[in-house]
């Protein structure tokens, strides 16, 4: 009779639990469901931009009090990234400063490029880039100063990266004919060996670390860098670009030159308008809170760590026509970095 009872009894315990369980389970899922979504688009995942974006959602989320889920979504190339962002397929977009100049300038990879939604807009800068030229070195006596390389086959990084876009702005300073050679990065030691291409730009962040590919490149053969001689030098400069001294250490090999002379970009992830400011805002003061920690886990972070708010401020004055985010508008009146010259974006902007 126990028995049976006990047997009897199963079924409604087993019930009972499943129920329970049920709800513990659905609450969860009910939670997550309402959610929203940020999707943080970046340059390909062999690319720097993708590889911090993903490393800082983390970050991100916690900011936000959990109330967003934060994707990162690879495109080909920053130009795709922006315009990703721009069309509502995104939240936030990888680009720096030479690419918000093309944006609103209508020019190169947004030429008669009009947004499904609305344009990027100052929002955080996040660290420079440096861009230089390279040779393989059994070949680098043909090549004395960048004029050496004008109209020759060249990979200036993948087309659509702002590196590219460095290299072309530099070309047109200097009235220099750019060949590019689009190639698999991966393949980039074979075609500079192959005589595919005759040089190729390479870049570091903030002057610490190659990108990803090119210490492949690096470990594969031996290159030499090509420095603009001081007759470019000084076009490059009256052209108002910035020419930066780079460690040739950042090789593991010899280089050929003592100093490496790299023009330098500053690379940022901007987003439009109607993002809400409060969510730009408490972004902002994530990062900033989080600066030393950041630039410990990746050297590229040192310049944001040393000067968060002078590298937001030195974004804005690259571009001072464009609009500037309501949430870093916020965030620089705090610091006192605020220029009342700037314009603050809104949903028209």
């Amino acid at each position: 009779m126990m028995k049976n009872m006990k047997d009897g009894l199963r079924p409604a315990v087993s019930a009972a639990t499943l129920a329970a369980a049920l709800i513990l389970v659905s609450a969860p899922l009910a939670q997550s469901q309402e959610r929203k979504s940020i999707r943080w688009s970046t340059s390909s995942v062999d690319s720097y931009g993708y590889k911090v974006a993903a490393a800082m959602v983390k970050i991100a989320e916690e900011a936000l009090g959990g109330e967003y889920t934060i994707t990162v979504n690879p495109y080909p190339a920053t130009t795709a990234a922006m315009k990703a962002a721009m069309d509502g397929t995104g939240e936030i977009g990888y680009t720096a400063d030479v690419g918000m100049t093309q944006l609103y300038a209508g020019e190169g990879g947004f030429k008669n490029y009009t947004p499904a939604k609305s344009k990027l807009v100052h929002t955080w800068y996040a660290y420079p880039m440096e861009s230089f030229m390279a040779v393989p070195a059994d070949k680098a006596a043909q090549f004395k100063c960048l004029k050496d390389l004008s109209g020759k086959p060249t990979f200036f990084t993948p087309a659509g990266f702002m590196n590219w876009l460095n290299f072309q702005r530099m070309y047109k300073a200097l009235g220099y004919d750019f060949k590019h050679v689009q190639i698999d990065p991966k393949t980039q030691s074979d075609a500079l060996k192959g005589g595919t291409i005759a040089g190729s730009v390479a870049y570091t962040t903030a002057g610490r670390s190659l990108a990803p590919y090119w210490k492949e490149t690096d470990v594969r053969m031996d290159v030499k860098i090509v420095n603009p001689c001081p007759d470019e030098i000084a076009k490059l400069q009256s052209a108002g670009l910035v020419v930066a001294d780079v460690d040739p250490k950042v090789f593991t090999k010899d280089v050929g030159v003592d100093g490496i002379k790299a023009v330098p970009i500053l690379f940022g992830y901007n987003m439009r308008a109607d993002m809400p400011e409060d969510v730009v805002y408490k972004l902002l003061n994530a990062f900033y809170k989080n600066r030393d920690a950041l630039a410990k886990a990746d050297p590229g972070f040192a310049s944001m760590a040393k000067d968060f708010v002078g590298m937001q401020v030195n974004g804005i004055k690259a571009n001072p026509d464009i609009p500037v985010h309501a949430g870093l508008a916020r965030f620089l009146k705090e610091h006192k970095a605020w220029d009342d010259k700037w314009k603050i974006a809104t949903s028209a902007s």
